[in-house]
């Protein structure tokens, strides 16, 4: 069975970080294993506070998984401070890392700021060159570039400039340009291309972006390519959030088993 580790924040709430990514793996028949780089305080209406792991903690809960298991590919989330930035690094550094796939998670859907802001620079000056795909949606990528982006083709330039801090593969999330179709950007340094779907009317969006990056990273552990794994994780979240769950009074989160469910018979209630 190939096999996904997360190396990400936990959500308490569940619907993002490494509970989503998790729940992302198992849907997609992908053994997932998870690195947990901080523990949150948040809910379906906002993030109240985040503790961060030890550094020396996060390291060896790495190291050790690398040392007994074959790991297919590493999706890397959350992670709030240059010593866990440089501590992750030190890691995977220390082995032949599979494809990693970086969600540059810098800022919360209620505001709050998950990435400390003189971390960003040592995030693109470590992760970006272990980082076989980098996944910003338009807030990260305003911020990692200082450029607004409004349009597609503005998207394309800030994909292009990301791809020049080090990043080998990017993907622009676009849904924050909130159009009637969700379209994201993807670059391999030579072809953009373009994922479409038509906007799903719902507020229940949260974990989104770690559950796409995550179907990302589990579709390159099943050997495919970055364009095919873009592909398959587009239409995965696209079905996720079509049947997303009114759970709290925030925003609720996608559902990771939609399929299994529909498989089984099973209706959400």
């Amino acid at each position: 069975m190939k096999t996904a580790l997360t190396i990400a924040g936990s959500d308490s709430s569940g619907g993002a970080g490494i509970q989503a990514d998790l729940k992302t793996f198992q849907a997609l028949g992908v053994y997932g294993m998870s690195v947990i780089t901080a523990v949150t305080v948040q809910n379906t209406q906002r993030v109240y506070d985040v503790h961060e792991i030890p550094p020396h903690i996060v390291y060896d809960q790495i190291r050790c998984l690398f040392n007994d298991i074959k790991i297919h590919a590493v999706k890397i989330g959350m992670v709030s401070s240059i010593l866990l930035i440089e501590t992750i690094a030190d890691a995977l550094n220390t082995v032949k890392p599979p494809p990693v796939v970086l969600d540059p998670v810098m800022i919360s859907k209620s505001g709050y700021r998950l990435l400390k802001q003189n971390a960003q620079d040592a995030l693109v000056r470590n992760l970006f060159p272990l980082s076989e795909v980098v996944t910003p949606n338009i807030h990260e990528a305003e911020a990692l570039t200082g450029k607004d982006i409004d349009s597609m083709e503005k998207m394309k330039s800030a994909a292009h400039d990301i791809l020049n801090m080090g990043a080998k593969r990017v993907v622009i999330k676009g849904g924050h340009l909130k159009k009637e179709i969700a379209a994201d950007v993807l670059y391999d340094g030579v072809e953009f291309r373009e994922l479409r779907s038509r906007r799903v009317e719902t507020k229940n969006t949260h974990g989104t972006g770690c559950t796409f990056s995550s179907a990302i990273a589990a579709n390159l552990a099943m050997g495919k390519n970055f364009f095919e794994s873009a592909t398959c994780a587009k239409d995965y979240i696209t079905g996720a959030i079509k049947h997303s769950l009114s759970i709290g009074h925030g925003y609720g989160p996608t559902h990771h088993f939609f399929d299994l469910y529909k498989k089984a018979g099973l209706t959400v209630l």
